[in-house]
């Protein structure tokens, strides 16, 4: 197990702290907890390269670990009220949609190589943005709510966005154009 897989599986662990603390209002614990499991995204993957430690394990791990602490934490935060109902159902509904397209190319044995598109990364950004904003203003008992609606919109653009990037990519696969999948390909670099 290298640095790098470690600390994207401290990641995976801080997942139920993150939701525990939300779920009993403990704000401040919850912005830590959340700002820790951030920072460690970052962290993981400076380490992977710096030590030369990309392993498929943690190629497979990373995404995983940022779709559960995000998913996570808006769900309960739409629970809770703090993040509008339409925002989760979007994010959710979009990895839904990506789960269920790796599936069922697996199942038709037609196996997708996984490569987050350069949207997916900007979407995973803003998502992160504005749960930090939402749980700062929480821990701090602050209210901006043009800025936190701001950037809800923005976010929720973006998932969309990316949403759709998939689907496209998914149809192009099990269309099996390749001069089409070649060329999203390039389009990604």
């Amino acid at each position: 197990m290298t640095l790098a897989n470690l600390i994207t599986m401290l990641r995976v662990v801080l997942v139920p702290m993150v939701v525990f603390a939300l779920l009993s209002e403990a704000w401040v614990s919850a912005f830590l907890l959340f700002l820790l499991a951030g920072l460690s995204d970052a962290v993981d993957g400076i380490v992977a390269r710096a030590l030369n430690q990309v392993s498929e394990f943690g190629t497979f791990l990373d995404p995983i670990a940022d779709k559960a602490l995000l998913v996570s934490v808006f769900i309960v935060l739409s629970y809770l009220g703090k993040v509008s109902l339409w925002f989760a159902i979007l994010l959710v509904s979009r990895d839904l949609l990506i789960v269920t397209g790796i599936i069922i190319a697996f199942l038709l044995d037609k196996p997708i190589t996984i490569r987050p598109l350069w949207i997916s990364k900007a979407t995973t950004l803003v998502q992160i943005v504005l749960a930090l904003l939402v749980l700062e203003l929480l821990a701090f008992n602050h209210t901006l709510p043009a800025a936190q609606f701001m950037v809800e919109i923005v976010a929720g653009v973006l998932t969309a966005l990316s949403g759709a990037a998939y689907m496209i990519q998914g149809i192009r696969h099990f269309a099996g154009d390749a001069e089409l999948t070649a060329a999203a390909k390039n389009r990604e670099m």
